[in-house]
């Protein structure tokens, strides 16, 4: 492809999702990585699609949006694509819990309900965990929660573009924009636009654009266990503290507990999160945390083994909020960015949206919250 529409800067599922919902519209795309599809945050998340966890404003309704969009999109996707379109899509639920302060947890769940969301309180969580602790102070049921496999979700989105005529190229570096196209490694490229969803990266992409955006490497680390034996873990289960963790602005480490399972069988234990650049050392002292608050939930995990760790880095905004649309101070800049651990379930309505305001469509969804120029977020 000589001469692209659009070129997208970064294939993880937030690129994905953007170039799908461009090439759907019959917008000509080229996806540049300088890695290769999926390879960084995408490769280092859980596939989590949470409704659960975001109180009512702005990204919940991105996030209704999207997850509402999803299994349509999937559909549609598997008639296009047939058996490449596996994502191992478990609409299982999530079950949220609180050890203490369960009040704060039921007041939370009463405000979500009141925008929509389908938050269940339960009294009785062993019917739905039979091996969680019986420590417990309340509990709320989700039942829109879900998962799936964040690589196989980015690369089916991939699939779709390359279907339609766009083109995947791993490899290749972006360096900086000059008039009619984007400068890289292998050359200049003449396109009518260009997409900056570098992820954790995207600031420093902005920046050798010359148009900064405050978007920062977030570092989360995640345990794997192996196959439990006498144990089950059903949902998507977490402690009500997880949503302070993700709401918070703090450099300093924050843990919470969440647990499930996979498919394969083995448990995924995270969650962590901390500003600490692009180091990207796995540190022991944090494994610890995360598994000492794994098992008290889930008492049973002492005595599996745990196979392996990993990390990555999630793009954190200052405000919390993703960075959607155009840049004013650039022509044909566009930024997609800033959803941090939420970009799985937000992708499928970001890329709508993207795709929406590229287009001069009517949005969905409200896109003046997402705006690159908002306080906090231009430098």
């Amino acid at each position: 492809m000589e001469h692209p529409d659009v070129v997208v800067v970064g294939a993880g599922v937030i690129g994905a999702a953007c170039a799908e919902a461009l090439t759907a519209a019959g917008v000509e795309v080229l996806v540049l990585d300088r890695a290769g599809p999926a390879s960084g945050t995408t490769a280092a998340g859980e596939g989590n699609l949470l409704i659960s966890d975001k109180a009512p404003g702005p990204e919940l309704v991105l996030a209704q949006a999207s997850l509402a969009r999803w299994p349509r999109l999937l559909d549609e996707l598997r008639s296009e694509l047939g058996h490449v379109a596996e994502v191992e899509w478990q609409p299982k639920g999530g079950l949220v819990v609180a050890t203490a302060h369960g009040d704060e947890l039921l007041e939370f769940a009463a405000r979500q309900r009141a925008v929509g969301v389908r938050a269940e309180v339960v009294m009785d969580p062993y019917e739905y965990e039979p091996d969680l602790t019986r420590d417990l102070d309340a509990a709320v049921f989700y039942p829109e929660d879900a998962q799936l496999q964040p690589v196989l979700a980015a690369t089916t989105l991939l699939a779709a573009v390359r279907r339609r005529g766009g083109e995947v190229r791993a490899g290749v570096t972006a360096l900086g924009l000059r008039p009619g196209g984007v400068v890289t490694s292998a050359g200049f490229i003449a396109c009518g636009a260009v997409v900056n969803a570098c992820g954790p990266w995207a600031g420093e992409f902005s920046a050798a654009v010359g148009a900064p955006i405050n978007v920062q490497p977030r570092r989360g680390v995640i345990l794997v266990t192996a196959r439990p034996m006498g144990i089950q873990v059903r949902h998507k289960v977490y402690d009500a503290d997880y949503v302070g963790a993700v709401g918070s602005s703090a450099a300093e480490l924050q843990t919470s507990t969440v647990v499930e399972s996979t498919m394969a069988g083995s448990v995924l234990v995270g969650s962590s999160r901390e500003r600490v650049g692009f180091d990207d050392t796995i540190r022991v002292e944090v494994l610890r945390v995360l598994a000492r608050k794994a098992v008290r939930l889930f008492p049973g995990l002492a005595d599996v083994p745990v196979m392996r760790a990993y990390g990555g880095f999630r793009p954190y905004a200052p405000d919390h909020l993703p960075v959607i649309g155009p840049d004013p101070r650039v022509p044909g800049l566009w930024h997609v960015t800033g959803h941090e651990g939420a970009g799985i379930v937000l992708a499928a309505g970001t890329g709508q949206l993207l795709a929406d305001l590229y287009l001069e469509r009517a949005p969905a969804v409200d896109p003046e919250p997402f705006r690159v120029d908002r306080a906090g977020v231009m430098a």
